[in-house]
C-alpha cells in the first residue's frame, strides 16, 4: 500500500461506504433489515407496507454516506483531490462526532429506537468521526488548494 495514503481517512471512507451499503440493504431487503439495524418498528412496518417514506429517507442517507466516502478517499489520496475537500472533511468529521455524542438529546425524538441501537450506532459514528478527524489533521497541509496545480 502506498505510504502516502492517509490510513485513518481511508478507513473512515471504507466504513462510510459500508454504512451506505447497510442502509441500501434496508431499502432492498425491507422491514427485517430496518428492524435488525434498529430503525424502529414504524419504519419497518412502513417499508413492509410498500410506503415510499422509508426508502426516500434511507436513500438520502445512502447518498450522503457515499459522498462522504468519496471525500474521505480524496483526502486520503486514494483518488484525485475534490473541490472543498478541507471543508468537507471538517464537516464530515464534525457531523459524525456530533451524532456520536448527542444521542442522549436525540433519543426522545425517536422513541421507537432501542437503547442498543443508540449505543451501537453512536459508538460507530464516534469512531468513524475520529478517523476522519485524525486523518484530516494529519493531511491538513496536503489538502490546501494549490491554484498553480489545478
Amino acid at each position: 500500500m502506498d505510504s502516502n495514503i492517509n490510513k485513518p481517512l481511508m478507513f473512515g471512507a471504507l466504513f462510510s461506504a459500508i454504512a451506505a451499503l447497510a442502509h441500501l440493504g434496508c431499502i432492498i431487503f425491507g422491514g427485517q433489515w430496518y428492524r435488525f439495524f434498529g430503525a424502529g418498528e414504524q419504519m419497518a412496518k412502513m417499508a413492509e407496507a410498500g410506503e415510499s417514506y422509508p426508502a426516500i429517507v434511507t436513500s438520502v442517507l445512502v447518498l450522503i454516506l457515499f459522498i462522504w466516502s468519496v471525500y474521505g478517499l480524496s483526502g486520503a489520496r486514494v483518488i484525485s483531490k475534490l473541490p472543498l475537500v478541507r471543508t468537507a472533511l471538517v464537516l464530515i468529521s464534525s457531523i459524525y462526532i456530533l451524532r456520536g455524542v448527542s444521542f442522549i438529546i436525540l433519543m426522545p425524538m425517536f422513541p421507537e429506537n432501542s437503547i442498543v441501537f443508540w449505543l451501537v450506532s453512536s459508538s460507530i459514528c464516534l469512531f468513524i468521526g475520529m478517523l476522519y478527524s485524525v486523518g484530516t489533521y494529519q493531511s491538513w497541509s496536503n489538502l490546501r488548494v494549490n491554484m498553480l496545480n489545478r
